[in-house]
């Protein structure tokens, strides 16, 4: 119960510097429903099936993230034949797309998802216009995230090969027709 509210008041903190629901819920790596929940301060009924992620360990040091990147590398050269673009989806996926794009000799591209529209790619790194990219993210929830990124994808006219991540909190293997690939599964039983 004391990490339940530790994430209230984190959540509370984050919510007075201007974040919104679905920033803090990335932030803290919790469900959008989840982190509304916490910023009712519990008055609301409480999501089920919800998995609090820490990444601290990992994140702290960018080498532990390299070494994570690699295995994430592995996936997308069993996966895929071509691609030209890795897209980090902001915040969390970035430092893992930057690994993986290095080691993998291919441009980095950021999106920039938007609780309310699909989002947007980010004009300081690569075009993803008409190529082949793969999105990288540290979780999947309700795939909500993947899913506006793949249609901003192609709105630029490009094609998504796969969307992979550290974590899947889903039980399905794509989104929108898209294989969707991960490190570690996790499943509420």
């Amino acid at each position: 119960m004391k990490e339940v509210e530790t994430l209230i008041k984190k959540a509370l903190k984050y919510k007075e510097s201007g974040l919104t629901e679905l920033e803090i819920a990335d932030e803290l790596n919790v469900s959008k429903e989840t982190a509304a929940w916490f910023l009712s301060k519990r008055k609301e009924k409480k999501p089920t099936g919800d998995l609090k992620i820490g990444w601290r360990s990992i994140g702290i040091y960018p080498t532990r993230i390299s070494f994570i990147s690699d295995a994430l590398c592995d996936i997308i050269m069993e996966e895929c034949e071509e691609v030209d673009t890795i897209v980090g989806i902001a915040i969390n996926g970035i430092p893992y797309a930057t690994f993986i794009a290095d080691n993998l000799g291919l441009e980095l591209a950021v999106f920039r998802p938007h609780y309310e529209k699909s989002g947007a790619f980010s004009s300081n790194y690569a075009s993803v216009k008409g190529k082949n990219v793969v999105f990288v993210d540290d979780v999947v929830g309700t795939g909500e995230t993947f899913k506006s990124a793949i249609k901003a994808a192609k709105a630029e006219k490009a094609k998504t090969a796969l969307c992979i991540a550290l974590l899947n909190k889903r039980a399905r293997n794509k989104i929108d027709d898209v294989p969707l690939r991960a490190l570690i599964r996790a499943r509420v039983l």
